[in-house]
């Protein structure tokens, strides 16, 4: 199959049953063992310092990589891919634009699919085929998130890792479902998360410092239970169509859609505390005035760019988050959770709580 770098999420099973293998260009930026490296191919290129690392990262690997064909995401994903595409242009790469309607609505993304899939010569057939395709690859999915919060059996990080992965399948469904096949049967042999752990929600884009994010969380006492955007990646809402399903996946739409999603989900997980990543120079830092408004608990407001470790005033601003919400639970006599302390439903809408500024 032929290779075809994605920006972001896109509908992969279009992709697939034209022949080209999707390739995540920002997952194999940041699991690259040198990821500077490609940041710095694009800088040699001309691309400013005070650009997002993502744009760059994505850059160096199609230029590393020799991947020739780019399908750019230039509505509902980052402003800044619309001058990437431009760019990729310039170097004579064959560039396909996909832009997701500026509001989730089923008939919108059929047409949307239908331009899609009329570019790539397919019929919408064959996609419903893939789509069914992945089915099980999805399910499972799901289910390892199921194990995270309600289970206790999955680490933050590894609900992270195999959510981000769907957007791709690492290039393989069949392994990807193998691989993970094999984690869950692993997991449940293993000792649940102590109770007593605080229970976080991640929103926002994937962090550059994932691995190192999750493991300082857990080693100061708190997990990570729902990651907002990756979950989305793996399309918990599937529908019964593609058109269902890119209707029902909430990233590309407006930050009140993403709501929709998460304020239940905190609830449901009996989520502590929030945080929240935005990454440096990217328009999306601008709805954490929304978040903090709209999300009645604890919020933390993490910024990142080209540190692809927590540095130590990062580490710093998240231990006084979680000393604080330790200090909670402790005064709301040592709760399994903070929603334990509210009515039946929490008071998700309103002003913003002065305990949230962190």
């Amino acid at each position: 199959m032929k290779q075809i770098g994605i920006t972001t999420t896109v509908p992969i099973e279009v992709l697939l049953a034209g022949g080209y293998q999707p390739v995540d260009l920002n997952n194999v930026f940041v699991s690259d063992p040198d990821p500077e490296r490609l940041v710095n191919i694009a800088e040699r290129s001309g691309f400013p310092i005070n650009c997002c690392t993502w744009i760059k990262g994505i850059y160096g690997v199609a230029m590393e990589q020799g991947i020739d064909t780019v399908l750019c995401v230039t509505t509902g994903d980052c402003s800044n891919t619309i001058m990437l595409m431009e760019v990729f242009r310039l170097k004579g790469l064959h560039v396909i634009p996909f832009a997701y309607p500026d509001h989730p609505d089923v008939s919108e993304m059929h047409r949307t699919l239908q331009s899609l899939i009329k570019k790539l010569g397919i019929t919408v057939e064959a996609a419903e085929e893939v789509r069914k395709e992945l089915e099980r690859a999805r399910s499972l999915a799901e289910e390892l998130d199921r194990l995270t919060w309600k289970d206790g059996l999955i680490s933050g990080w590894e609900n992270h890792f195999w959510l981000v992965s769907s957007s791709d399948f690492m290039g393989d469904h069949i392994e990807y479902e193998r691989q993970l096949s094999q984690l869950l049967v692993e997991c449940r042999e293993r000792k649940p998360y102590p109770d007593e752990m605080l229970r976080l929600a991640y929103i926002g884009v994937p962090p550059v410092f994932a691995r190192d994010l999750y493991d300082f969380l857990e080693r100061q006492g708190a997990r990570v239970v729902f990651n907002e955007i990756q979950r989305q990646f793996a399309m918990p809402h599937r529908g019964n169509s593609l058109a269902e399903q890119y209707s029902s996946y909430t990233y590309p739409y407006s930050i009140f859609d993403r709501l929709s999603d998460i304020l239940p989900q905190l609830y449901l997980r009996r989520v502590d505390g929030v945080i929240h990543y935005v990454q440096a120079f990217c328009h999306r830092g601008i709805g954490d005035i929304i978040f903090r408004h709209r999300i009645d608990l604890p919020m933390l407001t993490l910024e990142g760019n080209n540190d692809y470790l927590l540095t130590h005033h990062l580490k710093t601003r998240i231990e006084a988050f979680l000393d604080m919400l330790k200090r909670r639970h402790r005064g709301n006599g040592n709760t399994p959770s903070l929603f334990s302390t509210v009515s039946l439903r929490p008071r998700f809408v309103g002003g913003s709580n002065p305990s949230t500024t962190l």
